[in-house]
């Protein structure tokens, strides 16, 4: 299974379940070390996602993957580099022999490191920043004392000195006791097999039409709405659609957008009570079509409101959740709030928070290499879309 499945089907059974961690998913790295030796697991943060930063002349992004110490020890690596991306990861499971040292380090403290070493090359002052469509998950990496500390991986000294074994062995350990909980994928409603993707976040229910998002251990109903497209090729992609709640500045219907974002239209009765919204991507794609798509989705607007059906065509899944969404918010306005020589003095007084959101497929038509979208004359590449999976 991939670092990113949530969907697990029995090969014997078919059954589909649900992936539930208590709190992150835990990984090991694969050991080549002796079977005779004792191992020794070191944990680490790993956080792969996107990286907006708000500056004063407007919004920047990249795609970080990225990792450091779970405790602070300057007898271990700071960090696994290319190991979490390049080595199959396997799930820790119980029981599983080796002693595992214990998080002193939550990964909030770990998230100013990240931050300070990505900020110091970008124009100050950064008046906001958002980590988006962020997977967050320990990975231990097996070590093992051989006169010196071994890294297990390669089964090579981790330095050419003689580490202090006591040192190591005053370090905080705790028992692989964290176990990963299977949810039936049954629809509450009518009891219907609900459908997705392995990476899927949202299930459907195509027997009684509804929409299914995981919490905690329970499935819940959200609202969600299809735009339909004539086209047998229309590809359907899922977006957030939400309704916020804006301080410090004028931003409620499609009449103050028009203003807000200098957009060359006159305003038309009647536009004053179309409520503004804010679209984003429900699934994880480059930062910079992240960015792009949240933005022209959101200037649209996309006034005609979409039925209650689900897709009869091909969809992509819902891979980032509407919490993610909801942080990207703030970014989404920096990239088109005019004028933007005033985005240092208007910005930070801005507070945003949602009220609602709604579920909502928009079809995009396939043409030979890409997707089009008509109404906010969009396209993305086919490409774009596949390698999303990856990220």
């Amino acid at each position: 299974m991939e670092e990113t499945d949530r969907l697990f089907t029995c090969e014997f059974c078919r059954v589909k379940s649900y992936l539930v961690a208590k709190d992150v998913f835990r990984y090991l790295l694969p050991s080549q070390a002796p079977e005779s030796k004792d191992l020794l697991y070191f944990p680490y943060w790993r956080f792969k996602g996107m990286l907006f930063s708000c500056a004063g002349n407007g919004v920047t992004h990249k795609f970080v993957d990225v990792s450091h110490q779970a405790v602070l020890s300057h007898l271990f690596p700071v960090s696994l580099g290319l190991r979490s991306q390049a080595l199959k990861l396997k799930f820790v499971k119980r029981g599983t022999a080796g002693r595992f040292l214990k998080p002193t380090q939550s990964f909030e403290q770990v998230e100013k490191n990240f931050e300070e070493h990505f900020g110091k090359s970008l124009p100050k002052p950064v008046l906001h920043q958002a980590h988006i469509g962020e997977t967050l998950s320990l990975i231990y990496s097996p070590f093992y004392m051989q006169q010196s500390l071994y890294d297990a991986v390669l089964n090579r000294p981790v330095a050419a000195t003689t580490i202090d074994e006591f040192k190591i062995d005053q370090l905080p350990a705790e028992s692989p006791d964290w176990p990963i909980h299977f949810m039936a994928t049954l629809c509450p409603h009518c009891g219907w097999d609900l459908d997705g993707e392995k990476d899927s976040l949202v299930l459907l229910c195509k027997n009684c039409t509804s929409a299914w998002y995981p919490v905690g251990k329970k499935l819940k109903k959200i609202k969600f709405g299809r735009h339909t497209s004539a086209d047998s090729n229309a590809m359907y992609l899922p977006f957030w659609r939400i309704r916020p709640e804006i301080s410090g500045l004028s931003l409620e219907n499609y009449a103050d957008l028009i203003q807000v974002a200098n957009i060359p239209k006159v305003i038309q009765p009647g536009w004053e009570d179309i409520g503004f919204r804010f679209w984003a991507p429900a699934f994880k794609v480059r930062p910079k079509i992240f960015l792009q798509l949240s933005k022209n989705m959101t200037l649209s607007q996309l006034h005609n409101e979409p039925d209650e059906e689900l897709p009869e065509h091909r969809h992509h899944p819902i891979t980032l959740p509407v919490t993610e969404a909801i942080e990207s918010l703030k970014v989404n306005l920096a990239s088109f709030l005019k004028p933007k020589n005033q985005l240092s003095d208007i910005l930070p007084a801005i507070d945003i928070s949602a009220k609602s959101f709604v579920l909502v497929y928009v079809p995009f038509i396939e043409k030979h290499h890409e997707f089009v979208q008509p109404q906010i004359h969009f396209a993305i590449n086919k490409n774009i879309i596949a390698l999303s999976e990856n990220l």
